[in-house]
């Protein structure tokens, strides 16, 4: 570790001991978190996310050099860290953990909002997180270009583009930044516009941008090296020489390397040579660092194609890890390097135990939960569990046969499905799911998969009402008519007149005093076979029970024996929907059964 200077002073070579400040883009879905980094670095990865929706986290790194010539004239000369490391996390509520993870890594956050939206559920959420975890913030707010009357300047400092606009577009500038005031306000934050302020440890800065055109993004990156430099020096003044540690984003293949881990290193140092521990399923893997390379400035680590070989990296850094035995290692977990006199077994034991905290696999309903990451598992388990919908599997991988088995075990029938995030189905498992029938959901945006789930479940919930409903034994009444007695038993076979209600096949029919004579099994109209009759019509019924002239006679009225669990639903839940006809029968029915029970059915 380099020695401090006398009397306080650094050299040029302790410039590295500064870490480079975290900062941790966070907002809404689509309100332009890539888009702005995009604008930054002068890459497109927005267009090839699915769904243009960030569904990884990915790490930016802007060195101080790109900044300075962003902000020109503006920049400050003595600024000392060495740039940004930009974590752009996933836009979509369900990535909440995820995002609480990255608030408790950051130093700082910028919460992207679109000043034309306003605050959103997502926006809400990130402010909580960023609270819970203390984080200082600033308000990027976006999309300034789309209010009516912009006239953009590409890429110009905030005081340069609003001398260019006019009286009625400044005013209207200034009405959305107040309404972001008031919000900011009811969750606890005072807040102005950035050049406004002259403690950011007590206002929150808003900085008007467009992430399209340019504008105040120069404005934004002083705030944030300048709140990093004034108020983050001691916390990014770390003993550099210490074990690293960091996240898995990706494993991927990589030509000549085999194997290989993009990782944000986030705290501490790793080197070639270095033994580490990676998380993985299962049993954490121990080995030792083969190569480190790094993307190019101003590249993320996501898209990056061509990478510089290092010896050693210090936090905070997006870097490819390359090192034998990485072909089972879990995205999204952890990533340590072995210090002097640890133990290897004692770090793998608490990364499988970080790990198992995430994975669920119990013997309770639920739903079966597949993501490809431990991250986006996480995010998922997190966002479940908010809704109150019980998950019975949880874990990375694809959809197993296994998968598929354990869902059709399920008997409640709007959990017995499979959510697969970005991950496949495997051939096996494809052929048990079309033998058994078992809903499976699929996407790689997660947002869209929640939502096919949730609105699939409303279908299911009125489907299984509508068919409870229609199990619901109705009331029904029947006088028998004279002269129309075409069989006295076994079963009596009568003419009748449906006096009100409805009467269908296999229903129980009681007479006026409450005596039960027998259960309806056929209805026929003109010789032929109909499922039910309605008030009005004459059919002939054949009656399983009774005997014409005992226990019914020509004249009676029959009515339908509701059960009384029947009754009650009825009386709570239908009676408002039925004709009049079909309430008089009911209330005439229930008069009979309350004669000899008042609680009969309440």
């Amino acid at each position: 570790m380099r020695q401090r200077s006398k009397k306080g002073m650094r050299s040029k070579e302790e410039v590295s001991q500064l870490r480079t400040p975290i900062v941790c883009v966070m907002g809404h879905v689509d309100h332009g978190k890539t888009t702005l980094l995009d604008r930054i670095r002068g890459t497109t990865v927005a267009q090839y996310e699915a769904g243009a929706i960030t569904q990884h986290i990915g790490a930016t790194e802007i060195p101080l050099s790109v900044i300075q010539q962003f902000c020109g004239s503006g920049f400050k000369a003595n600024l000392m860290v060495p740039g940004l490391l930009f974590i752009d996390t996933p836009g979509h509520h369900a990535f909440t953990s995820l995002r609480s993870r990255g608030g408790s890594l950051a130093d700082l956050a910028i919460l992207i909002v679109d000043i034309n939206e306003g605050f959103q559920p997502q926006t809400i959420e990130s402010i909580n997180i960023l609270k819970r975890f203390r984080t200082p913030f600033v308000v990027a707010a976006n999309k300034i270009d789309r209010i009516p009357g912009w006239r953009p300047v590409e890429n110009a400092p905030m005081a340069k583009s609003l001398a260019g606009q006019t009286e009625r577009v400044v005013e209207a500038l200034e009405t959305k930044i107040y309404e972001l005031v008031g919000e900011l306000y009811k969750y606890g934050f005072d807040s102005n516009r950035y050049d406004r302020i002259t403690d950011f440890t007590k206002t929150v800065g808003i900085i008007p941008v467009s992430a399209i055109t340019g504008e105040g993004i120069p404005d934004l990156l002083l705030v944030l090296v300048g709140l990093a430099q004034r108020f983050l020096k001691q916390n990014l003044e770390i003993e550099s020489s210490r074990p690293g540690v960091g996240t898995i984003l990706e494993v991927k293949e990589e030509r000549g390397l085999g194997t290989t881990l993009d990782v944000i290193l986030y705290d501490g140092m790793i080197s070639v040579g270095d033994t580490i521990v990676v998380g993985t399923p299962r049993e954490p893997i121990i080995t030792k660092v083969r190569a480190l390379l790094k993307p190019r400035p101003l590249k993320e680590i996501r898209s990056e194609e061509r990478f510089t070989p290092v010896k050693h990296v210090v936090a905070a850094s997006g870097i490819k890890v390359s090192a034998p035995k990485l072909e089972t290692a879990l995205a999204g977990s952890t990533i340590r390097v072995v210090g002097e006199g640890e133990d290897p077994e004692a770090i793998a034991r608490e990364i499988r135990s970080e790990i198992e905290a995430v994975r669920i696999d119990t013997d309770t309903v639920g739903v079966i939960l597949k993501a490809d990451t431990i991250g986006s598992l996480e995010g998922l388990v997190g966002e479940l569990r908010a809704k109150n919908i019980p998950i019975h599997v949880a874990d990375v991988g694809p959809i197993t046969r296994r998968d598929v088995i354990r869902a059709a075990a399920l008997k409640d029938p709007l959990l017995s499905v499979i959510l697969g995030f970005n991950v496949e189905i495997l051939p096996d498992a494809l052929s048990e799911i079309q033998k058994l029938d078992v809903p499976v959901f699929q996407s790689d945006v997660i947002y869209t998969l929640l939502e096919s789930y949730e609105a699939w479940m409303e279908e299911k919930k009125m489907q299984m009402e509508q068919e409870r409903l229609e199990a619901i034994v109705k009331p029904g009444c029947v006088r028998i008519l004279p002269d129309c007695v075409f069989r006295q038993s076994k079963p009596a076979i009568v003419g009748v007149q449906v006096v009100g209600g409805t009467i269908t096949h296999n229903v129980p029919l009681i007479r006026e005093d409450g005596a039960v004579v027998g259960t309806i099994r056929g209805i026929q109209q003109r010789n032929e076979n109909i499922p039910m009759a309605t008030v009005g019509q004459e059919v002939a019924i054949s009656i399983d029970g009774p005997t014409v002239g005992r226990q019914i006679h020509e004249g009676d009225l029959l009515y339908v024996n509701i059960p009384e669990k029947h009754a009650r639903i009825i009386e709570q839940e239908l009676k408002q929907k039925m004709s009049q006809d079909e309430i008089e029968v009911f209330e005439k029915f229930l008069e009979i059964k309350r004669k000899k029970d008042i609680f009969w059915g309440r």
